[in-house]
């Protein structure tokens, strides 16, 4: 029986060695089969790690949201004979990214699940922010349409009052100044908002400021990968 490596890759065009452990790198030269969400990002994701096979003899199951729930147990198969690679597009595996089915199956096939190391932006934005790393919560993605949003976002703010506790959340990069917009008419003035973009990369941006010192000071967030963390104390 194979394992399944759940494997990191860079987020944006930061360096390999910056932020992928050499350990990770060879881990990766003995596998051949890997799930992926992108079979061209995952080949030059791979390919800058350093693996020495040609990526033509690597065998890749797409996973992604075209992928039928069905057709997961086939991707395990492999694992059967062969250790397996869960590679994230950016950031960690099945965390705010697909995988997640596939490790649960794998756990009740009884194949040994392996976490590596590398880059998330969701916990690099906790570290950052100066808020409650002791108790936060990730509520993945706010509802796209304005009035459900600006209501979701108000829970937000109650619960990190009523549990003290960190709110994370993230969005599509196009959408993120619409968010930010929401954040700023609807949050309390004293409310706390870390604003997390493009980390790890050369164009980082990560600060923490109050509502209303954010509003004369708005980021322009178009099409930047971001993590907003809320927080009222």
């Amino acid at each position: 029986m194979g394992k399944l490596y759940l494997i990191p890759s860079t987020i944006g065009d930061t360096p390999v060695e910056q932020v992928i452990p050499p350990y990770n790198r060879l881990v990766i030269q003995r596998l051949r089969h890997f799930i992926v969400e992108n079979e061209r990002t995952a080949r030059r994701s791979l390919i800058a790690m350093g693996i020495e096979c040609p990526v033509h003899e690597l065998k890749f199951y797409l996973l992604n949201k075209h992928t039928r729930k069905e057709e997961i147990p086939e991707f395990l198969k492999a694992a059967e004979l062969h250790d397996l690679g869960l590679l994230s597009e950016a950031g960690a595996p099945a965390v705010a990214d697909p995988g997640s089915e596939v490790v649960a199956l794998a756990h009740k096939k009884n194949i040994d699940v392996i976490p590596l190391a590398g880059p998330s932006s969701l916990l690099m934005a906790i570290m950052g922010s100066g808020m409650n790393g002791q108790n936060f919560a990730f509520v993945g993605y706010l509802p796209v349409h304005k009035p459900e949003r600006i209501r979701r976002i108000r829970q937000l703010e109650q619960r990190s009052i009523s549990e003290k506790q960190s709110q994370i959340f993230i969005e599509t990069p196009y959408r993120n100044n619409q968010v930010l917009d929401d954040l700023l008419i609807c949050c309390a003035p004293n409310t706390m908002l870390c604003i997390a973009s493009d980390l790890s990369t050369d164009t980082a941006f990560l600060k923490t400021r109050t509502i209303e010192e954010w509003i004369n000071k708005k980021p322009d967030l178009n099409k930047r990968p971001t993590v907003f963390i809320l927080h009222r104390f």
